[in-house]
């Protein structure tokens, strides 16, 4: 059985007077000697990372994440259908 984590990440866009904060679900898994970090509904686009511990590796697909959902926005392309969207700021906590 392989280990792995699945966790929810999130990303704000401030715009003028409100904020939209959107939810990625990221798996992040060990890989050898590193450790992986993806997204499943933006991996075709590229949300595939790694670090040489979980928290690096988290840290990574969040940048990542960040890049990409800044991207498409700015693009006026729509979000994938599983990533949660909200017009209103939210806290997550990962434990």
């Amino acid at each position: 059985m392989r280990w792995r984590d699945v966790y929810r990440s999130k990303y704000y866009i401030y715009q003028e007077d409100h904020v939209t904060t959107y939810t990625f679900k990221v798996v992040v898994e060990p890989d050898e000697d590193r450790w992986r970090a993806f997204c499943p509904a933006l991996e075709a686009q590229g949300a595939s990372t790694w670090g040489y511990t979980r928290k690096e590796a988290l840290q990574h697909i969040r940048e990542v994440l960040e890049m990409l959902a800044a991207e498409l926005v700015d693009e006026g392309k729509p979000m994938p259908s599983d990533v949660q969207i909200s017009e209103e700021p939210l806290v997550a906590v990962t434990v």
